[in-house]
């Protein structure tokens, strides 16, 4: 069953007599099969389900597509329901706040930054991102209060600033990465990609192709960097860096795992991906 609650009092309300497992999964919409799996595997995993689906303002920078973010309810509701009927005594509660005030009011001006993580990469490239993600993060776990959420790896240095988030405060939530889902091409789903062009999305594979050369080359021995050098030299490259999958270090001297992470900027839309290597 899947009940659409678009107030923060009847969600609140919802809360308080809810004594079962919580899991939560956080989302601006617009949803594709890489949003249903983390629904799946929460549905797997916990008596209830809640999905937030909205569009936060404070992780848009003022240049950035915060307005023409596509809004998609009706249809995002559809998917939901859909992925449900494969867990026929399960709850999905669907919390769609009718406008920010719901989840911010008037007067709440807390930011929550999560020191490292914030101006680095994407926080680098886009300031102020990462608090406005740790910030609403934060209140929607106060919120809808699960014992688990889950997140996608593709935002990989997301998933650490909400691990480092959830440590520093002591939050009593367990944070569940899930598997990159991309399509037959290798091409990670995204909700960005629609603005892309048929030219652009076939283009748009030297991202997917980068990385797996990299991971190849680790996994032979040899060392990338001189591949890497090379390939940056296309400056639609915004990034493509090493980092240690565990520690989000740049230090991967003594790395178990690496995680190769890029941005490629196809027209004006930022492509993000990343690879994960154990290194034997």
């Amino acid at each position: 069953m899947v009940t659409l609650i678009t107030t923060t009092a009847e969600l609140k309300q919802r809360r308080s007599s809810e004594s079962s497992t919580v899991g939560f999964v956080p989302t601006m919409g617009n949803l594709h099969q890489g949003h249903i799996s983390l629904l799946k595997e929460a549905l797997k995993n916990d008596d209830v389900v809640y999905l937030s689906i909205f569009v936060n303002p404070k992780q848009f920078g003022p240049n950035e597509d915060f307005n023409r973010y596509p809004r998609t309810l009706e249809n995002d509701i559809n998917l939901i329901t859909e992925a449900a009927l494969d867990f026929p005594n399960s709850q999905v509660f669907v919390y769609a706040p009718k406008d920010a005030q719901e989840v911010f009011p008037a007067g709440m001006d807390q930011t929550i930054s999560v020191q490292g993580l914030d101006n680095i990469l994407e926080g680098k490239i886009r300031p102020g991102h990462f608090d406005g993600v740790a910030t609403v993060v934060w209140r929607l776990f106060d919120l809808v209060k699960p014992q688990r959420a889950y997140f996608g790896l593709k935002d990989f240095q997301q998933y650490h600033v909400i691990k480092q988030m959830v440590k520093d405060l002591a939050l009593p939530i367990k944070i569940q990465g899930m598997p990159i889902i991309r399509e037959k091409t290798g091409l990670a789903l995204s909700s960005r990609n629609q603005y892309l062009t048929a030219e652009q999305k076939e283009a748009s594979l030297i991202l997917y192709r980068t990385l797996s050369t990299i991971k190849e080359l680790i996994i032979s021995g040899k060392n990338p960097q001189d591949y890497m050098r090379d390939a940056l030299k296309d400056p639609n490259w915004n990034y493509l860096v090493l980092r240690d999958t565990e520690t989000f270090s740049e230090d991967i001297t003594n790395s178990k795992n690496i995680s190769i992470l890029a941005v490629y900027q196809m027209g004006n839309t930022r492509l993000l991906d990343n690879m994960q290597v154990e290194v034997l």
